[in-house]
């Protein structure tokens, strides 16, 4: 699979299969995934609970292994490395997004940024991560001050500190309504377009696939379309 000298892939895979358990009992998550994601993309994957989705992102994410079959990030072959070297690529290149945003209680939006911003090797100023999700005024009130939209905004600020590649956000409007859902996702597309970078959306809601370049359809632990989609959607816009 030699993608075209024309475009560049944030990620290919050839065959990934991941078994979970043995014998009778065995969970087969993923299914020979051959997958292709152009860099700077933002994707959407979807897929029902125990499709494959989340396991495939944890595996692009550099936080699961395969069973069989190969990974590549860029031209890098994340399959072939050891444990410390996917410490360092998911340090270096990645950036997550939780439904549940991860933050410390005790620390305040801007602390919690810092918190990346210390191990990062290229790090933005906490402030301008929080001036890239429109929280310049909220640096300073800690996450018990703050509505879940903006709990969210924090996450993502914090996982965009580091100014990865990729950011990888998983369910990151389930635990929102739709005008807060609506302005998350106005967040991810201002950080598609200012930091250039990969993202991808792995979500059960499917009216978010109204605002990606390409949706990925997971069922079975198999891709079962890889979509274009030519009628993007501005995320104020979608339809919830």
């Amino acid at each position: 699979m030699t993608p075209p000298p024309s475009i560049r892939h944030a990620f290919r895979s050839e065959g990934v299969t991941k078994v979970y358990g043995s014998g009778p009992a065995a969970v087969h998550a993923l299914r020979g995934v051959d997958l292709e994601v152009p860099q700077g993309e933002i994707v959407v994957v979807l897929g029902p609970s125990g499709s494959g989705k989340s396991t495939m992102l944890n595996i692009l994410g550099g936080i699961d292994r395969v069973t069989d079959g190969k990974v590549w990030f860029l031209d890098e072959e994340l399959t072939a490395m050891n444990d410390a070297a996917l410490t360092q690529y998911r340090r270096r290149h990645v950036g997550f997004v939780f439904q549940f945003y991860n933050l410390m209680p005790s620390l305040t939006a801007r602390e919690n940024v810092e918190l990346v911003t210390e191990i990062a090797d290229n790090p933005m100023d906490a402030g301008e991560a929080l001036e890239l999700v429109g929280l310049t005024d909220r640096a300073d009130h800690f996450p018990a001050q703050l509505s879940g939209g903006e709990q969210q905004r924090v996450a993502i600020a914090r996982a965009i500190a580091k100014q990865p590649e990729v950011l990888f956000c998983d369910e990151p409007t389930g635990a929102l309504d739709s005008h807060t859902g609506r302005a998350v996702l106005r967040v991810l597309k201002g950080v598609n377009e200012k930091l250039g970078a990969t993202v991808m959306i792995i979500t059960h809601a499917a009216a978010t696939a109204q605002m990606a370049d390409r949706v990925i359809k997971f069922a079975d632990g198999q891709i079962r379309d890889n979509i274009v989609n030519t009628s993007k959607v501005l995320p104020e816009n979608i339809e919830w």
